[in-house]
């Protein structure tokens, strides 16, 4: 994956969830497609979907568990994972997460 994107529009009001635990950025690019640009910091947070979501991980280590499952997983810098849509996932972070969320 590239390490930026350009000729975007970012929206500058930032999306805050769980009490400040994650701050993103949405990013909207020239065909109209979205990705929202982040941080999750050290927490144990559930997070619901709508859309489909593959969740690419920037930087930092987390646990994810997806909607259905036992096991957790653990994804660190360089690695991804997809979300169904209208679902949900756990996500445990003990440092800071830079994440990419890709919708759709």
């Amino acid at each position: 994956m590239s390490a930026q994107f350009d000729q975007v529009s970012v929206v500058k009001k930032s999306n805050i969830y769980f009490d400040g635990k994650c701050v993103s950025h949405n990013v909207i690019f020239a065909d109209g497609s979205k990705k929202s640009v982040g941080v999750i910091f050290p927490s144990s947070l559930t997070f619901n979907t709508g859309a489909p979501e593959t969740m690419e991980i920037i930087g930092g280590v987390c646990k994810v568990r997806l909607a259905g499952a036992s096991a957790w997983q653990t994804y660190a810098a360089g690695q991804q994972f997809d979300v169904a849509a209208n679902s949900s996932f756990d996500i445990e972070t003990v440092e800071t997460v830079d994440y990419v969320c890709h919708f759709g």
